[in-house]
C-alpha cells in the first residue's frame, strides 16, 4: 500500500492513487467499512440486489445470446502481462493526452444512456465525479439528464458528446451546436446503433424506458425536437410518453447513415467547434479504420458496443489488436467493450490502444450508491492502475507495448462463468 509521507508523493506528476487502498485499509479504525467491494463480480451481484428488474435488465442485457460479451472477456484471458523487476517506479506517472488535455490516466467514462434508471442523479452525479478526477466524460444522445445540466456538474471537463445521428440534419446541428456551447470539444459519433440489437429480456418484458416516458430529457430540453413535436400535434410538457418515443425514433430504429454522409458531419462539428477533433465510435475492421484515416477522421473507438448490438461478433479485443497494427500511427486509437480492470486497460493499452474508456463498471457503483458509488468504483481503478504500474515496473502508459504481454491463440471455448 502506499505509505502517505513517501517523499515522491510529491514529486510524481500525478496523484498518488493508490493511496485509495491505504484509505479503505484504514477504515476500521476510524468505525467504518469501505463503501462497497470493487470486485465485478461482486459489484454486478451487488448492483442487481439495488436495482428494479427492468433497470437490471437494461444494465445487463446483451445482444442474443450474449456470444459477443463473452467473447470481449475471452479475449483478455488470453492476453497475460509479463512483470518487469527492479524498476524505479516511485515517480510513475499515470497521465496521458487525450485531444489536447492532459488527463489523470488512460481511462475515460464511456457514453452510457438513461443513467436515471440506475440512480435519480443520473449523469449529473457520473459527470461531476468524471470533473473531479480529472478523466474525460462522454455524454451520450440517450442520457436522462439535459447537455446544459450535465455541463453544469462536469466543471472544468474535459468533456465530449456523443452522436446518435438524427434523419433530420436541423436537429443533428441543434445538439452538436448545444455541445459544443456547453463545452464538450470532441464530438464522437456511434454507428453501430442504428437500431438496438435483439435483446431477450428487454423484449420479453416491454423494458424500453423511452417508449414509457423516460429517459428522452436531450430531446425534450431541444428547441428544434419540441418544434417538431409541435409540428405533430404532441405537446412536449404534458404528452411525455408521445414526445420520448418520437424523440428515439428520430436517433435509432431502423434507419441507417453511410460513409456519404461522414464528410459533411465533420465538417459541420468542424465549422461549429474551430477545428475541433470528430471521432467515430464502433469501428471493428481495419478496412472501416482505413477508411476513417482516408476521410481525415481525428480518432476512432474500436467497440462492439460492449456486445450489446451483435451476437457472435469478434471481440472487440481481438479488432484492436489488427486495427491498432494497420493504422495506428495514422489516427488516435480508442478502445471500449469488456474493460473490468486496471489489467483489461494494461492489455488494450498494450495492444495498440492510446486511451480507453470504461461503462458498465461505474454503471453498477451508481446503481449501488449513486454519486458515492461511481466515485469508489473510479478511485479503486485508478488506485488499481497505480498499483499495477508500480509493482509491474511500468513508469508510464507508454511503457504498455506488445511485448509487455505473453499472448495465447484466438481458441476460446464457451464458459459462461467467465463473462464478467
Amino acid at each position: 500500500m502506499s505509505d502517505i509521507t513517501n517523499p515522491h508523493i510529491k514529486t510524481r506528476s500525478t496523484p498518488q492513487w493508490g493511496t485509495y487502498q491505504r484509505e479503505n485499509f484504514q477504515k476500521v479504525n476510524q468505525g467504518q467499512v469501505p463503501l462497497f467491494n470493487t470486485n465485478p463480480k461482486k459489484l454486478e451481484e451487488r448492483a442487481k440486489e439495488k436495482l428494479s428488474e427492468g433497470g437490471w435488465y437494461y444494465a445487463s442485457s446483451n445482444a442474443g445470446m450474449s456470444n459477443t460479451h463473452l467473447a470481449n472477456r475471452q479475449s483478455f484471458y488470453r492476453h497475460r502481462i509479463i512483470p518487469n523487476q527492479l524498476v524505479d517506479t516511485n515517480d510513475r506517472d499515470t497521465t496521458t493526452e487525450i485531444f489536447g488535455h492532459r488527463v489523470s490516466a488512460p481511462i475515460g467514462f464511456a457514453p452510457i444512456g438513461i443513467n436515471k434508471i440506475y440512480h435519480p442523479a443520473g449523469e449529473a452525479a457520473v459527470s461531476k465525479i468524471a470533473g473531479e478526477l480529472n478523466l474525460p466524460y462522454c455524454l451520450s444522445t440517450a442520457g436522462s439528464t439535459s447537455i446544459e445540466k450535465v455541463a453544469q456538474a462536469n466543471g472544468k471537463g474535459p468533456r465530449f458528446y456523443q452522436l446518435y445521428m438524427p434523419h433530420d440534419d436541423e436537429l443533428t446541428l441543434s445538439l452538436i451546436n448545444r455541445a459544443w456551447n456547453a463545452g464538450f470539444d470532441a464530438l464522437i459519433l456511434t454507428t453501430d446503433t442504428w437500431q438496438l440489437g435483439w435483446r431477450h429480456d428487454d423484449v420479453a418484458t416491454s423494458n424500453y424506458a423511452f417508449y414509457r416516458g423516460f429517459g428522452a430529457d436531450l430531446g425534450l430540453t431541444d428547441p428544434v425536437f419540441r418544434k417538431r413535436c409541435v409540428e405533430d400535434g404532441i405537446d412536449p410538457d404534458k404528452d411525455v410518453v408521445a414526445a420520448s418515443t418520437k424523440w428515439i425514433d428520430s436517433v435509432w430504429h431502423g434507419r441507417a447513415w453511410s460513409w456519404e454522409k461522414i464528410p459533411w458531419l465533420m465538417e459541420q462539428w468542424k465549422k461549429i467547434s474551430g477545428g475541433r477533433p470528430f471521432a467515430i465510435k464502433g469501428i471493428q475492421s481495419v478496412k472501416d479504420a482505413k477508411k476513417c484515416v482516408e476521410l481525415g477522421v481525428d480518432g476512432i473507438v474500436v467497440s462492439n458496443h460492449a456486445g450489446r448490438q451483435v451476437d457472435g461478433a469478434v471481440a472487440s479485443l481481438d479488432a484492436l489488436e489488427a486495427i491498432a497494427s494497420a493504422v495506428g500511427d495514422k489516427i488516435y486509437v480508442m478502445f471500449d467493450s469488456g474493460v473490468r480492470g486496471a489489467s483489461d486497460v494494461a492489455k488494450a493499452l498494450a495492444l495498440g490502444a492510446k486511451f480507453v474508456f470504461v461503462g458498465r463498471l461505474w454503471i453498477w457503483g451508481l446503481s449501488i450508491m449513486g454519486e458515492d458509488g461511481v466515485r469508489h468504483v473510479m478511485k479503486s481503478l485508478l488506485a488499481d492502475f497505480d498499483i499495477l504500474m508500480a509493482v509491474g515496473g511500468f513508469n508510464s502508459v507508454k511503457d504498455f507495448e506488445k511485448d509487455s504481454l505473453e499472448s495465447g491463440p484466438k481458441s476460446y471455448s464457451l464458459i459462461p462463468e467467465k463473462t464478467l
